[in-house]
Formats: C-alpha cells, structure tokens, sequence
C-alpha cells in the first residue's frame, strides 16, 4: 500500500513522492553505526525480526563515514582496531541473522497505530512493533572554523575529516582542535606527513591523558609542533590551500604565516537529532531521556548510544553496546510480555546451537 504525505520545509509544505509500505517487524533500529549494528545481532539472539534503517549510503556511522582510518583503542578485545576494520566486524556480526536493511533513508515522522508504529521516511513506510533509536547525537554537522578562507577552501585543502590518510603522505599539515580526533590524528599523521603543526586555542586538551602524554612526547622529539594558546586567522590560497595565518591569543602583534597545503579543522560536529526532536520524545537538552531499561517517554520507543542522556553517561562504543542489549532485551520484553528480559549467556540459547 502506498501513501503521500507531506512535510514542512525551510521554504513551506513540500510534498513527498508516493511511498512503499513495508512489512511489519518486531523491532526497528535506526542507526546503522556500532551500537545499531549491535542492536541489530542481538535482535537475532534473541530470535525477533528486525530492521536498520540509515541515513547514510552505508552502514558503519561514523566509523565508516568520517573516521575510517582512525584507530580505536578503547573497545574490548582489540588492543587497537582501524576504525573501518571494527566496522567490518560490526556488520558481519549485526547481518547474520538477515535483518532488513534501508540505507539512504530518512524518518521524517512516528506515528502510533495500535501497539505498534509506522515510521514514515522520504521514500518508505515501515511497520513495527518496536523501535530502537541509535542514531548518535545525530547529523553529522561539522563545527565550522569560522575565519576568512575556510569556506572558500573547503575540500580544497581544508578539511573537517580525514577519509584517506595515505593521500596526506609528505603533505604539510595543519590540525586545528584539542579533542580527541585532533590529537589522535596528530599522532597518527606525525610519521606521514613532511610537517604536522597542531594549533590550539587552549593549553589544556579534551583528548584521552595518554593520547595528551604521546603528544607531548612526540613534541619534544621534534616529530611535531604544538602552538597552544594560538588560533587560525585567515586560510589563504588561490585553488588550493597555500597559507594559513595564526595568532597567539595571549599577546598583541604575534601574528605568523604557516605555509602548509593541508588544513585538518577538528572541531567536532554539533548535535542534530532533526525530524526526531518532533517527535514527542522527552530530551534532555540535545539527548534522549530515557529510563534504566532504556525506554524514551513513548512506551515501546527505546535508545541507546551517544544520543542518549543519563546521570553518569559515558560516550563511548563500549557503553553503546551495552545499552544496545538492554534496550533490545526489553523491547522483546514489550513485544511479548511473556518473554524473559535477561535471556542468559549467549551459549544457553538455542539459536546458538549448531551454528
């Protein structure tokens, strides 16, 4: 069955093209990043029939997206893991019990029929009976470096994220952040790049101790340069990035002019849950409230990963994956009120067995 529908738009009521209805299932993942993969697989333990719908061309999230060539050290059993490698596994362990996968596609509406829901996208609409949001903290809507030059030399040497690291091999490298990926990419860019200068406004970093201590460490080798308390004033260059004025934020006429063909602006994106924050869902500032069984405000809606707020949260993959269970395993719970919330360890089901 088809359905038009229509939507508000920055310029007014757009409409939308007619839609396919597709079939019920037990439960609906949004998000195809680590935490909505691992939702995903643990839908097939515990035997119900899913779905991961995904804005982006591909699944993976952010891992596959933005950070492909990154390592990640903080996920248990991988002393370190390139990003694109952990995404790899998270998709060969969330499709192997077949769960229906949407990539491109993106929901506008949530709409109650009876216990269940129909999520209504720009090109389909989706039966379900439950619904697990783990879209992160949303789009993904880089933090811009506001000075002249950056929007002018925006993939022309200026960039928000690295997607090749070998293609930077002998560049001269600028990085402007203190966070995690400006640091880690400093660190992980030292040996490639034939100049890495990483610029911050602050003497203090964001990033992880031990990534600050490499960094400092890497500094005083004279692998690379730090110039804390300096800010970026203008990128200049004519098709391609050439030079970039900085400034020490401390003192009057300290300008410098770093001639660099590479400007790394890693200053982390800001959060946009778009059409979900209509939705009637309780949230906490730009997160989701959600319960301890990792229920939102909507009976039978549940969240987990970055995009959900809670005392004591902690953004990381390790703590998406544990949310991915809970809410999972309650939402079979929802689905049949008969079912047991903890199913046991993964080698007592017998889903497992023969496989």
């Amino acid at each position: 069955m088809a359905a038009a529908a229509m939507r508000a738009g920055s310029g007014g009521v757009e409409e939308l093209s007619e839609r396919i209805e597709h079939e019920h299932r037990d439960l609906t993942i949004l998000g195809g990043g680590p935490t909505g993969l691992f939702a995903a697989f643990y839908a097939g333990m515990r035997g119900v029939s899913a779905r991961i719908v995904d804005s982006l061309p591909e699944l993976g999230g952010q891992l596959t997206a933005l950070y492909a060539e990154k390592y990640i050290f903080d996920v248990g059993g991988f002393p370190k893991i390139l990003a694109k490698d952990l995404a790899l596994q998270l998709i060969q362990q969330g499709l192997q019990f077949n769960p229906e996968v949407v990539l491109d596609e993106e929901i506008l509406e949530l709409e109650r029929r009876d216990r269940s829901f129909v999520l209504v996208g720009r090109r389909g609409r989706y039966l379900t009976h439950t619904v697990v949001i783990a879209v992160g903290k949303g789009a993904f809507t880089p933090r811009p470096l506001e000075v002249p030059g950056y929007e002018e030399l925006l993939d022309r040497g200026v960039y928000y994220a690295v997607r090749d690291a070998e293609a930077l091999r002998g560049k001269r490298v600028l990085i402007v952040g203190g966070g995690d990926s400006a640091v880690d990419w400093a660190l992980a860019l030292k040996d490639r790049a034939s100049r890495l200068t990483l610029v911050h406004r602050r003497d203090a970093f964001r990033a992880h101790e031990r990534s600050v201590e490499l960094l400092r460490a890497a500094q005083s080798a004279g692998e690379l340069d730090v110039l804390i308390h300096h800010e970026v004033k203008e990128i200049q260059g004519n098709s391609q990035v050439e030079r970039v004025t900085v400034y020490d934020n401390r003192r009057e006429n300290s300008e410098q002019t770093l001639v660099v063909d590479v400007v790394l602006a890693l200053l982390g994106f800001k959060p946009d849950l778009g059409p979900l924050e209509r939705w009637g869902i309780e949230l906490d500032g730009h997160r989701i409230r959600v319960s301890s069984t990792m229920e939102t405000s909507i009976p039978g809606v549940f969240a987990a990963g970055d995009g959900v707020g809670y005392e004591g949260k902690l953004d990381l993959i390790a703590t998406g994956f544990g949310e991915a269970a809970i809410a999972v395993n309650h939402a079979v719970h929802y689905v049949d009120p008969k079912a047991r919330v903890n199913p046991g360890h993964s080698t007592h089901l017998k889903i497992f067995q023969g496989r």
